[in-house]
């Protein structure tokens, strides 16, 4: 059976599913609107470790096993762990799998990178390569200023297009339809396909305007994956994108119309979700840890209560590194789609 359409879209015969999920974050977001849904917030972003990079590696890891005893399994019984984070040689995730001790593949999309994990999981799963794999990603507020930006000590004031990098994890486990397990904890939410992203590069070199650098790369993802399966936007009932936030979200808009689709009727973003403007975030939250926080603990249980029954869950990445920057780089950009529904039989 053909499982590709056109040139970056894809189906999945098998429609592997998903059974559990977790999230951790930090203080600030556990303030926000989402704050009772995480499984877990942690009110001292270092958690008692040496740094921040060090809590966020172990952030990472309690959300991967957190998502394993949800359904009675530990590292042991999967059979991958596909991560990734913002830093350098994605070193939360590669701390995290240390500890893990399971197979691991290290993903690395920027912001995008709980969709292509999710992407590969399940391409694996229905492939009959994994009966069990858990994805995840990571990121942290002040992790990512030191990697990105500027030293917090410094107190740098955050331009009106800015965004937050969410302190916090995600992790999801993906099973294959014959692997039995009763305990788990979405029994009718399954991967069916999905759109894999092409780079775009729209000339933005303000590392303080990600939404207005991603805005390119989503819009083409999503109308990819609207002409290539010849379906309209309202075949969905949420278009989530992972961290555009509110200038980035307007861009979107703007660019879906120019090619004949018009999405905000559907759309919805993580970046404008986790945080209230009450917290003062400027355009809202970013970073790794973002859609795949609000994936694992608002989505997918509304995907479960059947307040959802398809979505299309668009994770948008910034590819730029501190030295493209200091190069004079512009910032390019991927979003990767996965289409998630309820199994409704």
């Amino acid at each position: 059976m053909k499982k590709t359409v056109g040139t970056q879209s894809f189906i999945l015969p098998s429609r592997p599913r998903i059974v559990s999920s977790a999230a951790f974050v930090g203080r600030k977001e556990g303030e926000g609107p989402l704050g009772s849904k995480f499984d877990k917030i942690c009110l001292d972003d270092t958690l008692g470790l040496d740094s921040w990079e060090q809590a966020e590696s172990h952030m990472l890891e309690g959300a991967v096993r957190c998502a394993l005893e949800k359904i009675n399994r530990t590292p042991n019984d999967i059979d991958f762990f596909m991560g990734g984070d913002l830093l350098s040689q994605i070193i939360s995730a590669g701390f995290a799998a240390r500890e893990l001790q399971s197979p691991f593949i290290g993903m690395y999309g920027a912001c995008s990178t709980m969709a292509e994990s999710l992407i590969i999981a399940s391409m694996l799963t229905d492939g009959g390569f994994s009966r069990l794999a858990v994805c995840g990603a990571s990121s942290h507020f002040s992790s990512s200023e030191r990697e990105f930006r500027y030293p917090l000590e410094m107190g740098t004031q955050s331009s009106p297009t800015s965004q937050r990098t969410v302190t916090g994890s995600g992790a999801v486990a993906i099973a294959s339809v014959d692997n039995n397990i009763n305990e788990a904890v979405f029994s009718s939410i399954v991967i069916s396909g999905g759109t894999v992203g092409r780079v775009c590069d729209y000339g933005i070199t303000d590392a303080s305007n990600m939404g207005a650098a991603m805005a390119p790369a989503a819009s083409s993802t999503i109308c990819a994956n609207l002409m290539e399966n010849s379906i309209n936007p309202q075949y969905y009932d949420r278009i989530i994108t992972g961290d555009l936030g509110s200038f980035g979200s307007e861009m979107l808009y703007e660019l879906c119309k120019l090619k004949g689709y018009e999405i905000s009727g559907v759309h919805m973003d993580c970046g404008m979700t986790i945080f209230s403007p009450q917290q003062k975030v400027m355009c809202g939250g970013s970073g790794c840890g973002c859609c795949a926080s609000v994936l694992s603990s608002e989505i997918l249980p509304m995907l479960e209560a059947g307040k959802l029954n398809r979505i299309l869950f668009v994770a948008t990445g910034a590819l730029l590194s501190p030295l493209s920057s200091l190069q004079g780089e512009s910032i390019p950009s991927i979003a990767h789609a996965v289409v998630i529904e309820r199994n409704v039989k």
